[in-house]
């Protein structure tokens, strides 16, 4: 892997005042740590930091540091972002050894499609997108490739199925699932029991409520008459 040369201020004061100052002057606060060496305050430039940061590697760059009169290699432990603007607001740089291995996270990225999968209405879903490895400096890939141009629905790749490079070891679990490829299901809701019975029953109500309200009215029209053919029977008597 190249590395590649950053230029690093040191001495600057602590504070958030001092930070928003160096930020508006188009520099990043940050420090550098690691090796032993106690935690020193830097700024860096942000339009060479962020040539470093879309390089191949990306956050695995190796970098030369140059700081405080002589050169580090480094690497970018963490950065801290704005959560409007996205802009980098602070950058951690951990100093490393040629000759010895460090924990980083590599991206796993898929190649080809997976045209059977997609035919069968499928889907591809990526479960593990960085893998976590550990390695010399110089034998960090910049990422890990999978072809999935041969999945078939029900297919899983898991961590063991990777092809890591010479060099490079991981202790995630080899069982873990990196790809799936299934069946898209769509969940349609069923009718609930007792929603056909209830709507029945409505109307099974409704039927003897009008024949409850007939009935009374049947009623009523022959008391009248009763009491029309009394009445009548008393005149005429």
């Amino acid at each position: 892997m190249a590395e590649i040369t950053l230029k690093a201020d040191v001495g600057r004061p602590t504070g958030t005042r001092v930070s928003k100052r160096l930020r508006a002057a188009g520099r990043v606060p940050g420090v550098v740590y690691g090796l032993s060496q106690e935690p020193t305050p830097v700024d860096v430039d942000w339009r060479e930091l962020r040539q470093v940061l879309t390089g191949e590697a990306g956050l695995n760059a190796l970098i030369d540091l140059q700081f405080d009169g002589h050169s580090e290699l480094s690497i970018v432990k963490s950065l801290q972002r704005d959560p409007v603007h996205h802009m980098v607001t602070h950058v951690d740089f951990l100093l490393i050894r040629r000759d010895q291995a460090i924990s980083v996270d590599v991206p796993i990225i898929l190649e080809g499609e997976a045209e059977e999968v997609l035919r069968e209405g499928g889907m591809v879903d990526q479960i593990l997108t960085t893998l976590t490895i550990a390695a010399k400096p110089a034998d960090i890939p910049n990422e890990l490739t999978y072809d999935i141009s041969s999945l078939v629905v029900g297919d899983t790749i898991r961590v063991s199925d990777l092809s890591l490079p010479s060099g490079v070891t991981t202790e995630v679990d080899p069982e873990d699932p990196v790809v799936t490829a299934q069946i898209v299901q769509v969940d349609v809701p069923e009718p609930t029991e007792g929603e056909g019975e209830g709507e029945e029953g409505a109307e099974g109500e409704a039927g003897e409520g009008e024949a409850a309200e007939g009935g009374e009215g049947e009623t009523a029209e022959g008391e009248g008459g009763g009491d029309a053919g009394s009445a009548e029977g008393g005149d005429e008597g």
